[in-house]
C-alpha cells in the first residue's frame, strides 16, 4: 500500500519525495501506449511472485516427504517471510539511493537464485537456505511497485494500478495450487521451482526495459530541486541494522523453540527474546507493542491477523496430504478456495467501509477467521470429510478480505502528515514478522510432536490451535482499533443509499 499526499511543493510515497517537476503527466491511464509495458512488467512480475507462494505451499507436504526433516517444515516458510524481512527494509534504502531499476534486478536475481538452491536441495537444511534467500529478493518487489506506481502514473490512476497489481493474485490463486499439486503428483515437486526460471527471466526483461524509459525513476538525488537530509541515510542505515536484528532474533527463538537442542534451548530463547524486544519498537510506530490506541494498535493488529491466518494455512496441506492421505492437487483446491473468497470479502470490505467503519469489519474478520481456524481443524478426525477443509478454509479467506484491507486503510487515516510511509512500511513488516512467528512457531510445535514420538496429527493439531488462539485475541486487541472519525460518521447515512 503506498500513500500519496499532494502538497505545495511535493508529492510523497513510501520513499520519495518527488519535486512537481518530476510528476507524472495527468491523464496517462494504466494500458495508455506509454505505460503499456511498465503496466505489463509490473503485472507480471507479482503474479509470478504470487503463484509461486501459492504453489509452494502446495506441495511442501511431498518435499519434507523426500527431503525428510520434518522438524524443518515450517522454517520452509518463516525463513521465506524472515528474508522478506531484510529485503524490505533494505530495497527502501537502495531506492532512495540509485532509483528502483537496481533493487528490482537485485531482488529478481535474488529470488531465481532462491527458486534454483531450493529446486536443487537435497535436504532440507539446504531448501530453507533457498527459501531465506528467496524472500529476501521478494521483499524488494513491493518497494520497487509502489515508488513506480506513485512517481510514472498520475494520482487519478493509480488506485486502478493497485487493483490491478491485487488482481495479478487471483489466477494464481485459481489455477496455482491446482497445478503446482497437479506436477508434484506426476512430475517432481523440483519442477515447481524450477519451472518458473524462465518466465521470471521474460517478466524481469520487460520491467527492466520500462524502468529504463521511464524518466521518472533514476537517481532522484539528481534533480537540484530534491533536498534529502543526511539524517534520512543514517536513519536508513539504523533502520536496516534494526531490521537484521530483529530477523536474528526471531531466527533464534524460533530455532530454540524446535526442539532438540538441549541445554542451548534457553539460552537461545534469552537472547533471541532479548534482540527482537530491544530492536522491533525503532521500525514500528510508537506503541505498538502495547497496542495503543489507534495506528500502532491496527499496526500490531496487522501482525496477529497474519500470524493467525498463515500459521494454521501453512500446515493445513500437511494435514490433508500426511494425515487424510489426499493429494498435493486435492490439497491445493483449499488454498485456491481461501484465495477466491479473500477477494470477495475484499470487495466487499471496500463497498462497506465507509457506511460500517474500519474497526467492525475487522473485528467481523477476525471472528469469522477464528471460527474457519477452529473448524479447519476438525479434519484432522477420519470422519470428517475432506470437503470441509475447503469450506473452513474458504470461510478464513472471507475474514481476510473483510480484515486485511481494513487495516491499511484504517493506518492510512491515522498515521500522522508526514508520515504515512513510514507507517505502512511498519505495517509491511509486521506482516512478515506476524507470518514468519505463526509458521515457525507452528513447525516447532509439529517438530516438537515428532522428536516426542507423538502422531503427526497431534503435533498439527496443537500448532493450529495455537494459531486460533492467536486469531481470538486478535478479536480481543481489534477493540484498540481507533473508531470512525466524526466526518466518516456523518457520511455513513450516504453510503447506504
Amino acid at each position: 500500500m503506498t500513500s500519496s499526499l499532494p502538497s505545495e511543493t511535493a508529492t510523497q510515497t513510501d520513499h520519495l519525495t518527488v519535486p512537481p517537476s518530476t510528476v507524472p503527466e495527468p491523464g496517462l491511464g494504466v494500458w495508455a501506449p506509454s505505460q503499456r509495458a511498465l503496466t505489463a512488467g509490473l503485472v507480471t512480475t507479482v503474479t509470478l511472485v504470487a503463484f509461486e507462494a501459492l504453489a509452494v505451499g502446495t506441495v511442501m507436504p511431498l518435499v519434507a516427504g523426500e527431503l525428510g526433516g520434518i522438524s524443518l517444515y515450517g522454517w520452509a516458510f518463516s525463513g521465506f517471510f524472515l528474508g522478506n524481512l531484510v529485503g524490505i527494509v533494505a530495497a527502501g534504502s537502495a531506492i532512495d539511493r540509485s532509483g528502483v531499476r537496481g533493487p528490482f534486478l537485485a531482488g529478481l536475481g535474488l529470488f531465481a537464485v532462491g527458486l534454483v538452491v531450493g529446486g536443487l536441495a537435497s535436504s532440507m537444511p539446504i531448501l530453507v537456505l533457498g527459501r531465506i534467500i528467496q524472500g529476501t529478493g521478494a521483499g524488494a518487489i513491493p518497494g520497487v511497485a509502489y515508488v513506480t506506481i506513485a512517481n510514472s502514473y498520475d494520482a487519478g490512476v493509480r488506485p486502478r494500478m493497485f487493483a490491478i497489481l491485487s488482481s495479478a493474485w487471483v489466477v494464481p490463486g485459481l489455477i496455482g495450487p491446482a497445478i503446482a499439486g497437479w506436477i508434484g503428483d506426476h512430475i517432481t515437486w523440483r519442477a515447481v521451482f524450477l519451472g518458473l526460471l524462465p518466465m521470471i527471466l521474460i517478466a524481469g526483461l520487460i520491467t527492466v526495459r520500462a524502468l529504463s524509459r521511464a524518466t521518472n525513476l533514476g537517481p532522484a538525488f539528481t534533480d537540484p530541486n530534491r533536498t534529502v537530509a543526511a539524517s534520512a541515510s543514517r536513519n536508513d542505515g539504523r533502520r536496516l541494522a534494526r531490521a537484521v536484528i530483529v530477523t536474528l532474533g526471531a531466527g533464534l527463538l524460533l530455532a530454540a523453540s524446535s526442539g532438540g537442542l538441549g541445554l542451548l534451548t534457553l539460552p537461545l530463547a534469552v537472547v533471541g527474546m532479548v534482540l527482537g524486544v530491544a530492536a522491533l519498537p525503532g521500525l514500528l510506530p510508537a506503541g505498538t507493542l502495547r497496542a495503543a490506541r489507534g495506528l500502532p494498535a491496527a499496526v500490531l493488529v496487522r501482525g496477529i491477523l497474519t500470524f493467525a491466518f498463515f500459521g494454521a494455512e501453512a500446515y493445513l496441506p500437511l494435514a490433508l496430504v500426511t494425515v487424510r492421505g489426499t493429494s498435493a492437487t486435492e490439497a491445493g483446491l483449499a488454498l485456491t478456495a481461501a484465495t477466491l473468497s479473500w477477494t470477495v470479502g475484499s470487495w466487499i470490505q471496500a463497498s462497506r467501509n465507509e457506511a460500517w467503519g474500519g474497526r467492525r469489519l475487522v473485528g467481523l474478520g477476525f471472528v469469522l477467521v477464528t471460527v474457519s481456524i477452529m473448524i479447519v481443524s476438525t479434519i484432522l478426525l477420519p470422519a470428517v470429510p475432506i470437503v470441509v477443509a475447503a469450506l473452513a478454509w474458504a470461510i478464513g479467506g472471507f475474514g481476510m478480505g473483510l480484515a486485511y484491507s481494513s487495516l491499511s486503510l484504517l493506518v492510512l487515516r491515522d498515521a500522522p502528515i508526514g508520515e504515512q510511509g513510514a507507517a505502512t512500511a511498519g505495517l509491511q513488516l509486521s506482516d512478515v514478522l506476524g507470518t514468519s512467528l505463526g509458521t515457525g512457531l507452528g513447525g516447532a510445535i509439529v517438530g516438537f510432536a515428532t522428536l516426542s514420538g507423538l502422531s503427526a496429527a497431534t503435533g498439527i493439531g496443537a500448532a493450529i490451535g495455537v494459531s486460533a488462539a492467536v486469531a481470538l485475541l486478535g478479536a480481543l486487541v481489534s477493540s484498540r482499533l481507533a473508531g470512525r472519525r466524526r466526518t466518516e460518521r456523518a457520511a455513513a447515512p450516504d453510503a447506504r443509499i
